[in-house]
């Protein structure tokens, strides 16, 4: 009987920020796989070990959450005034699918740190000491991030004292530039940063009640409740909701309806094959508590609590997408989320997550209007954990 081979496609598997991922260059992936479709999500759904009944992703990359069940692919960019083009796939671990459907923040700063490694960027563009501007084109939300790499004695500097909660080592500082974060929107309701035209809408979830809710399209499609209008604090770690499946069904019932007020599907029974987005969490005004290294977060250490659940599951600190919008948001007087950290001008916040805290920044103005955000801004960290080859039966795709 014959059995397929298996083939080697050279990857990298890097940590950005509190998430990692398989990194590929796109010319280096199979040349069916290099363009969208089937046969690109199949390999990568094989690279990760997914689908898996067993939720365990042990034949595969991944790590069996959604901040280990990701897949980058970079390429020299085709739009002027970039350098390099970036796709992020979100893969289900349970479900024969790969999410395109929004951004990784977290993920985007390895982004430059594995294209100047790669030779993507020009050696005459990087400095022998000092920081390299790399702008990136992000292809899923069509949205320009700069990330300002360190480099020393020519390469990539990866290690340094910069300290992320929910990271474990420190690392060097990337600083990353959300340029213009308000996404344009989908379907009926494209074109705003709150597809609703309000800041604070009324949500209505049949069976489990009406909530005040800030809907917003920046960073990613997130959709904000308050802590106390859904039985909770905001100072809760994961297992106080992961493991309580009534709470599961709940955020996800109201995600769902959530989509569709932001016309990002037409029926709720679209959400379950669009698991990336829109993103829910839930806010409260500052609170002490215990974080899940051990370390005591002060109520006068924090602007506002912010939680929020990622592929339905707490995330153990915060989606870099999500910080985009938080930083948005916050920006902007009246939403739930500056209302929490006090209201007023917030340009700056920083906020407790499960993992410990985090400072994000976003400039907002008003124009005809309307609001604008010209940026937001947050430091991230990314590091190569190994390099090589990814191996797949070549009967997998």
């Amino acid at each position: 009987m014959a059995h397929a081979r298996q083939i080697k496609i050279p990857a990298s598997y890097m940590r950005g920020g509190t998430s990692k991922g398989v990194f590929f260059r796109l010319e280096d992936l199979p040349e069916r796989c290099r363009v969208p479709g089937e046969a690109r999500d199949r390999l990568l759904l094989r690279v990760i070990g997914s689908p898996d009944p067993y939720a365990k992703q042990i034949d595969g990359m991944g790590g069996a959450t959604s901040s280990t069940s990701k897949t980058v692919i970079v390429a020299p960019s085709t739009r002027p005034d970039h350098d390099v083009d970036y796709l992020f796939g979100q893969v289900s671990i349970d479900q024969p699918f790969v999410d395109w459907s929004g951004n990784c923040g977290n993920l985007s700063s390895a982004v430059a740190p594995f294209a100047i490694g790669a030779g993507m960027i020009d050696p005459a563009r990087i400095p022998r000491n000092g920081v390299c501007a790399v702008r990136i084109w992000q292809a899923n939300i069509g949205k320009t991030i700069v990330a300002h790499v360190p480099i020393t004695e020519g390469v990539v500097q990866e290690t340094g004292d910069f300290e992320l909660d929910g990271v474990t080592f420190p690392a060097a500082e990337v600083q990353l530039e959300f340029i213009d974060p308000a996404d344009e929107g989908e379907g009926d309701a494209g074109g705003a940063m709150f597809p609703t035209g309000k800041l604070v809408d009324e949500l209505d979830v049949p069976g489990i009640g009406t909530f005040k809710a800030t809907m917003i399209n920046a960073g990613i499609p997130t959709v904000f409740v308050n802590a106390r209008d859904i039985g909770y604090t905001g100072t809760e770690l994961q297992e106080a909701i992961n493991g309580d499946a009534k709470a599961l069904m709940m955020f996800e019932t109201i995600r769902a309806h959530a989509a569709v007020r932001m016309g990002l599907i037409r029926h709720i029974d679209e959400a379950a094959k669009r698991q990336h987005t829109p993103k829910i969490a839930f806010v409260a005004p500052p609170a002490g508590y215990t974080a899940s290294s051990g370390k005591h977060v002060a109520p006068g250490d924090i602007d506002l609590l912010v939680r929020a659940l990622s592929m339905g599951k707490l995330h153990h600190a915060m989606m870099g997408t999500a910080a985009v919008a938080i930083a948005t948001a916050a920006a902007i007087p009246g939403t739930l989320v500056n209302l929490a950290a006090g209201g007023g001008v917030q340009q700056q916040v920083r906020f407790g997550h499960p993992s410990g805290t985090l400072r994000v920044g976003a400039e907002a103005r008003q124009q005809n209007g309307e609001w604008v955000v010209t940026k937001a801004v947050m430091s991230r960290s990314a590091r190569v954990l190994m390099q090589g080859w990814v191996h797949v039966p070549a009967d997998a795709f």
